[in-house]
């Protein structure tokens, strides 16, 4: 399988280069990367604090240095809330949006090579967060997670948020299961009951526009499951859902061009502002012959090619025998913390709305959609025959055909 990865991050970040495995691994080229963020937002190196978000609603406050990149923070928040060295490697910070309408917008994992503090603080808004989040795909990791208490509160909050966003589907059934096991403090069973739900695991993106299976088509996309799930809302307003297995991209690209942006005035062109549009684009095998290219237009486009190159690293390293735990480092920067913080639980479920389901969540930010025929139940049945096919038909091909 190739990657393709043409594209800069905030103009400052070449993430196509440092994907690279000599130059990603070279400590010399790493510290160039995190002298020139430093130097581009002229911050010197100096303690401060910085404030790390759980899904619980608690925000971990840990000291750093302006200097310190993503590892030694993720291992500064782990050492504040006592979570074991061994799964410090199933977590990951991202940097997250926050909408006026209570959501979030997921920009960004943070990179190896990138400065926290720097990134956060360069986009001089009150509205980005950085985030805790599990980093991995494969739900079979979440019984590792599960043995520690702290890994297991982290899960069970994040599983909590996910449910009450809509990212996982929950019919009223379910609901009350779910309640029920929340009220008895049932957390590794109610993580339990959510693994067997429609889209668990997965990151759901805003509302974009995709040019498959026609051009002009608006979508919302998830990350899960080593697939991106569409549901795309077509120009006869017919809703089809289906989905592409990272097993069957050969390669995909993020491209970015400036899109002048009109001023008021009768000649747009006179604008001397322009937005940022950006593009992924991967070439999808629809059948054993044929080959096609399927573009995505969102802003969210980074943050899609990052979950597929996870994926496949994750899918990797599965094939290999190998542990996604995190190894020690030999000249780690951090001491477990005499001062620790402990994960609080989250409010119990809201109850469901009784006029719709949850998938209407979702759904309701494509406008004027008609939803019928989609169900929220997690059952095959739930896929119409009027889907588009993406991996449907092709059930050959598997990991071994990375």
């Amino acid at each position: 399988m190739e990657f393709e990865t043409p594209y800069t991050c905030n103009g400052a970040f070449p993430l196509r280069v440092r994907q690279d495995p000599i130059l990603g691994s070279s400590e010399m080229f790493n510290s160039f990367l995190r002298k020139a963020q430093q130097e581009t937002q002229q911050i010197p190196t100096e303690e401060v604090q910085l404030e790390i978000y759980l899904f619980s609603g608690q925000k971990v406050k840990v000291n750093i240095l302006t200097s310190d990149q993503t590892e030694d923070v993720l291992e500064a928040v782990a050492s504040k809330l006592d979570l074991p060295d061994e799964l410090v490697g199933y977590f990951s910070l991202f940097l997250v949006q926050e909408r006026g309408d209570g959501g979030c917008t997921y920009v960004r994992k943070l990179q190896e090579f990138e400065l926290p503090y720097v990134s956060i603080t360069s986009l001089h808004s009150p509205n980005y967060r950085i985030v805790l989040r599990k980093s991995y795909w494969d739900t079979a990791y979440d019984s590792d997670v599960m043995d520690d208490r702290v890994g297991l509160n982290l899960l069970y909050a994040q599983t909590v948020s996910d449910i009450e966003r809509g990212w996982i589907l929950v019919n009223k059934e379910q609901h009350r299961q779910l309640k029920s096991l929340q009220e008895k403090g049932s957390k590794k069973e109610f993580i339990r009951l959510a693994q067997t739900l429609k889209y668990y695991g997965y990151i759901k993106f805003d509302p974009c526009i995709t040019d498959f299976p026609e051009k002009g088509c608006h979508v919302i996309v998830g990350a899960g499951n080593n697939e991106l799930n569409f549901h795309v809302k077509l120009p006869s307003d017919q809703m089809k859902e289906g989905s592409f297995k990272v097993t069957r991209m050969r390669c995909w690209r993020v491209t970015s061009s400036q899109v002048p942006v009109a001023n008021g005035t009768a000649n747009p062109s006179s604008s001397s502002k322009c937005d940022v549009k950006l593009e992924l684009a991967f070439e999808y095998l629809m059948s054993k012959d044929r080959l096609q290219w399927v573009t995505i237009t969102s802003p969210q486009a980074i943050m899609m090619s990052i979950c597929l190159q996870s994926m496949v690293d994750e899918l990797m390293v599965k094939k290999s025998g190998g542990s996604i735990k995190k190894k020690k480092r030999l000249n780690g920067s951090f001491q477990r913390s005499d001062s620790q913080q402990a994960v609080k639980s989250p409010p119990l479920l809201d109850s469901p709305d009784p006029s719709r389901e949850q998938v209407v969540k979702l759904s309701t930010k494509l406008s004027s959609v008609s939803l019928r025929g989609l169900s929220s139940s997690n059952s095959a049945s739930d896929i119409s025959g009027n889907d588009f096919h993406g991996n449907y038909a092709f059930e050959g091909i598997g990991d071994d055909d990375l």
